[in-house]
C-alpha cells in the first residue's frame, strides 16, 4: 500500500493509506461443459500495478500479481494450487510469480480425451529474460479432482520453448527445446506424450542437430522436426519433409539434419 498526502482549504494535511484496488478478473472458464466436471471453474485475478522490483526496462511499473484458482467452492479453495508454476525447486525469487497469463484453453490430445492447458509468465529482467510455464491438467471424474500431468519451464532469451502439438502425427504431444550447457552449443529436445490414463511420460531426448545461433530463422522445434518424426519412427528419407504450421517455407530442405526453409 501507497501513502498518500493531501491538503484541504489550503491548511491541513492529511495522511492516510491508499485502499489496494480489488484483484480484477482477467479470465473466467466453466469446465463443467468442456472437462465434464460439474461445479469446476477455472479464474485467474490480477492485481492492481505494481512498482518492478526488477528495474523492468525503462518502466517503473509492471503489472500486478496473478492468483490462479482452479475451484468447486467458489474459490474458497484452489486445487491444485497453480500459483507455484514458475517456483524454482531453490525456492522464491523475483521471477517465482505469474504476472502474465499468456494462454488458457482446452485442448484435446485424443479424439475422448480433454484437457486445460494453462501458460503463465514472470516479471521481465532487465536482459529481457522472462521465466514461462506451462502445464496440463486433467479432471479425473472417480476422485472429482484435477492433477497437472505435465508441467515445464523456460526462459525466452536462449530460443527456448515448450509447444503444445496439437495436429498432425505428434498430435497431444508436448515438445521442449532447451539450451545445452556445454559445446558444440545446442539444445536438448524432449518429447512427451500422454498417458493413458495418467501423467505425460518423456518418450525422447536427444541433442539437436541445430545449432545455436546458426543463423536459421526457424524455430528449434520446427528445425528439428524431421530428427523428431525420424527418431519416433514417424517419418524417414524420400517423404515429404515436414513443413512448419501455418508458415511459408519456401525451398525446403535439411542441413546437417536440421529443416531450412531459405
Amino acid at each position: 500500500m501507497k501513502i498518500f498526502v493531501t491538503v484541504a482549504n489550503a491548511a491541513m494535511l492529511f495522511v492516510g493509506v491508499a485502499q489496494a484496488a480489488a484483484p480484477t478478473v482477467i479470465a473466467s472458464m466453466d469446465l463443467s461443459g468442456p472437462l465434464g466436471a460439474p461445479g469446476w471453474r477455472f479464474t485467474a485475478a490480477q492485481g492492481a500495478e505494481i512498482y518492478d522490483p526488477t528495474g523492468g526496462q525503462g518502466e517503473d511499473k509492471a503489472p500486478g500479481p496473478i492468483h490462479l484458482c482452479l475451484t468447486n467452492d467458489r474459490g474458497a479453495s484452489c486445487r491444485p494450487g497453480l500459483n507455484g508454476l514458475l517456483r524454482r525447486s531453490s525456492g522464491d525469487d523475483l521471477f517465482s510469480e505469474p504476472h502474465f497469463l499468456n494462454r488458457v484453453e482446452i485442448v484435446h490430445p485424443t479424439v475422448s480425451s480433454a484437457l486445460l492447458l494453462v501458460r503463465v509468465a514472470s516479471l521481465h529482467a532487465t536482459n529481457g529474460d522472462q521465466r514461462t510455464a506451462l502445464a496440463l491438467l486433467g479432471y479425473d471424474r472417480s476422485k472429482d479432482k484435477f492433477q497437472i500431468v505435465y508441467t515445464r519451464q523456460a526462459g525466452r532469451n536462449n530460443n527456448q520453448e515448450i509447444r503444445y502439438i496439437d495436429k498432425g502425427p505428434l498430435k497431444g504431444a508436448m515438445i521442449a527445446a532447451e539450451p545445452t550447457d556445454d559445446a558444440p552449443f545446442g539444445f536438448w529436445v524432449s518429447v512427451s506424450r500422454p498417458g493413458n490414463p495418467g501423467p505425460y511420460r518423456q518418450v525422447l531426448r536427444y541433442r539437436s542437430a541445430t545449432r545455436y545461433g546458426d543463423g536459421n530463422p526457424l524455430a528449434v522445434i520446427d528445425s528439428e522436426m524431421p530428427n523428431i518424426l525420424q527418431r519416433l519412427g514417424l517419418w524417414r528419407s524420400g517423404m515429404p519433409l515436414p513443413m512448419p504450421q501455418g508458415k511459408a517455407c519456401p525451398r525446403a530442405r535439411l542441413i546437417d539434419g536440421a529443416l531450412w526453409c531459405n
